[in-house]
């Protein structure tokens, strides 16, 4: 039998936290007791472990008491690293990340849940390697870990055996994604079905909330960001954007990228579409109404911008998401 590692880690640690922790222990219970009703014999054993010596953890209405603790775990096959942030630099959070190193050389795969990302980027185990987390922490993520290729539009990543997931309660897709790696597809069909969690998901995109990085203390990108946001019908060029701050193209879009992480172009994308999923939302405009308020004339091109920035098409958007179509499909 494999044992599965499930952390509790001493850190910035919240309700999220507990959720992840126990939404991973009934789904992988479940599965076990699927596979063996199923004629097979047990396939895997999870621990919830604690980072940190203590006996119980208390947050909240919530308290926790860990099965074991890192240091007594000598080997394990699966470490999986729930909704936290690393926390203070401490010993014990040094601890942490040597444990985790040392089972991964030792040929232990690990799965990150949401936030769980930064955990596992500060080991540096993710160094060059793909990885994603929820798209509000992506702005940060970057700047704290510039050497692991973040991807936030991607709901769940699998690279050589490490398995990263995007934001808040998708940790649940990770878990069926987990199941029919660990066990099989039935398995995972079958789960899935039982909690209701949607198979094959592989874009948050269209969770994703738009706000534009703004501290980076360059004020001429924070003004060209102003007249971008305010000027949502006008249709942006790049050479007039820089001019009329005064600046070359060419200095213009290197200091825009440093600042905001998107070149102008791609900057101005994400607004106008971020305030036309606004309106597809809450008012009965049609998709065409609405492209042109956010300053494109061209039907091909709003959609494809708007497919490739969400994920989906301005009407499959507005379908999901306003409720008065809702009602009519």
């Amino acid at each position: 039998m494999k044992h599965i590692t499930l952390l509790y880690p001493e850190g910035q640690c919240n309700l999220s936290t507990i959720a992840c922790i126990l939404g991973t222990v009934e789904i992988f219970s479940r599965a076990g007791e699927y596979w063996v009703q199923a004629g097979n014999t047990p396939r895997y054993r999870l621990v919830v472990a604690a980072t940190v010596p203590k006996t119980q953890y208390v947050h909240n209405l919530v308290a926790l008491s860990p099965e074991t603790y890192i240091g007594d775990i000598a080997k394990t096959d699966l470490i999986i690293i729930p909704s936290a942030m690393p926390g203070e630099n401490t010993a014990d959070r040094q601890v942490m990340f040597d444990w985790i190193n040392r089972q991964y050389k030792a040929g232990a795969e690990i799965a990150s849940m949401c936030s769980g990302a930064f955990i596992l980027a500060a080991t540096g185990i993710m160094d060059g390697r793909s990885c994603s987390t929820h798209w509000a922490f992506a702005d940060r993520f970057r700047n704290m870990y510039p050497e692991v290729n973040l991807h936030s539009d991607k709901l769940i990543t699998d690279e050589k055996g490490i398995y990263t997931n995007g934001g808040a309660y998708s940790f649940l897709n990770l878990l069926i994604y987990l199941v029919e790696k660990y066990y099989d597809r039935q398995t995972a069909i079958f789960c899935s079905k039982v909690f209701q969690i949607e198979m094959d998901r592989n874009s948050q995109s269209s969770f994703a909330i738009f706000t534009g990085q703004k501290q980076h203390g360059d004020t001429m990108v924070q003004q060209a960001q102003a007249y971008i946001e305010n000027n949502i019908d006008e249709k942006i060029s790049v050479e007039g954007l820089s001019s009329k701050f005064a600046t070359g193209r060419r200095n213009f879009d290197r200091r825009f990228i440093r600042a905001t992480g998107n070149t102008p172009v791609e900057y101005a994308q994400r607004v106008k579409i971020e305030s036309a999923k606004k309106a597809l939302e809450s008012t009965r405009k049609t998709v065409n109404e609405v492209m042109y308020e956010v300053g494109y004339s061209d039907v091909k091109a709003f959609r494809e911008v708007f497919r490739k920035i969400t994920g989906l098409s301005p009407q499959e958007y507005k379908n999901r998401y306003n409720k008065e179509t809702a009602g009519k499909y």
